[in-house]
């Protein structure tokens, strides 16, 4: 008896999951929309005159020519004039592959990213390690760098790349106001005691308001407290600046005083990759430790060898470098004296503050009709409120041009 009661139990059982099954089978759920989260998103997006493009390329058809580049970081006019330096790139780097099918430590096609290092490390005098773009090299140093103990702190203005790299890391990490010695150092005597090493990581030259940073502030404050370590990011003033172009840092003889310089290819350098320059220790931590290397298949041997060709010119291309520090000056100051329009710059990258995204674009457009090409900078690479147009100079622009430029600005103001 008590085998037939467990068996009919079981069968019960079995039949009260089938008809559980069948109940949950036979609720009618809502049509799935998975996608539909990301399509509200752009509609927010578009609704908030922040929608992005990748824009065409120029001409369009029907335009005779391409408006003035005011819109990339080619700011010696290495990219513009690439096609003139092809036969002689062609002629002593007839080898230089196209890809390098692996990362670094993994691939035998390493001889034109060892010559490019070489070369970087005679002209600073410390050595370099190549990465596939700005982005990777902040990024994956900062991670690098999140060893126990260590405290990051960073001007409110770094590079987002910067701040992903915080952000991933997990590291315990401040930022003080910009350009703001006292608050740095506030925040350095109130941890002091707390930590074995502090990251101090600023812009040399700042990508949206075109201001520098005080480094020789930042290198006696780095003398007054043993545990800083400073990082600077060169990426904005690597080729602008400098006797030989090689920055900020340069031209403030104080290559010698910042622990960690990051350098990019992609923007004066008409290249792509960027470098980082460190103490020797410090290069074969990374090499090591460094996930946004290890992990990454490496630039092209081709694009190491045009880095080298680029930075060959870039050393001689003084008068450049000071023409383009005279019409920075001349458009700053026309935009002052002229259309009454006060700008923080004071170097190559001026911005013009409109503080709403709609007349930014707007004015954008205006711009480009006109001749000049321009987008409106918009959340979230400003903060709401500070729209702006930003006007990246470059050296093949004249002071006919700077004229002709503020002039169009007053028109539409």
């Amino acid at each position: 008896m008590a085998a037939k009661k467990s068996s009919v139990t079981k069968s019960k059982s079995a039949s009260a999951k089938s008809s559980t099954v069948r109940t949950r089978n036979q609720i009618k759920r809502p049509a799935a929309e998975p996608l539909k989260v990301y399509s509200q998103i752009l509609d927010h997006l578009r609704d908030d005159n922040r929608f992005r493009i990748i824009p065409e390329d120029f001409p369009r058809p029907g335009r005779k020519s391409a408006p003035i580049d005011l819109l990339s970081n080619d700011y010696l006019g290495l990219g513009a004039e690439a096609g003139k330096y092809k036969e002689e790139f062609l002629q002593r780097f007839p080898d230089a592959t196209m890809t390098s099918s692996a990362s670094r430590l993994l691939s035998r096609r390493n001889k034109y990213h060892n010559r490019l290092e070489s070369f970087l490390e005679e002209l600073y005098g410390r050595p370099a390690l190549l990465f596939n773009s700005g982005y990777h090299a902040n990024v994956g140093i900062i991670q690098a760098l999140a060893v126990p103990s260590t405290m990051f702190i960073a001007d409110k203005l770094v590079h987002a790349s910067a701040i992903d790299g915080l952000r991933l890391s997990e590291a315990d990490f401040k930022r003080f106001p910009h350009n703001s010695i006292s608050r740095l150092r506030r925040i350095l005597n109130e941890h002091y005691d707390d930590y074995e090493r502090f990251v101090v990581i600023v812009e040399s030259i700042y990508s949206m308001d075109g201001d520098i940073s005080p480094l020789r502030d930042l290198a006696a404050l780095k003398k007054e407290y043993p545990k800083v370590i400073l990082y600077v990011d060169e990426a904005h003033s690597f080729g602008v600046r400098g006797e030989r172009g090689l920055g900020l840092c340069e031209e403030l003889s104080l290559l010698d005083d910042v622990d960690i310089i990051v350098g990019t290819l992609g923007k004066a350098a008409a290249s792509a990759g960027a470098f980082v320059i460190c103490p020797q220790m410090m290069k074969d931590y990374l090499i090591n430790s460094t996930r946004s290397f290890i992990f990454s298949t490496a630039l092209s041997p081709a694009q190491a060898a045009w880095s080298i060709l680029m930075i060959e010119k870039i050393i001689s291309m003084s008068d450049r470098r000071k023409h383009l520090k005279d019409i920075s000056r001349e458009f700053v100051g026309q935009m002052e004296r002229r259309n009454n329009i006060e700008t923080p710059s004071t170097t190559q990258i001026v911005p013009m503050i409109i503080g709403d995204a709609g007349e930014a674009m707007l004015m954008a457009d205006y711009l480009r009709s006109n001749g000049f090409d321009t987008l409106a900078i918009r959340k979230p690479t400003v903060p709401a409120g500070s729209e702006r147009i930003r006007f990246s100079l470059n050296a093949l622009l004249t002071k006919k041009d700077i004229t002709r430029l503020v002039g169009i600005i007053g028109k539409y103001r």
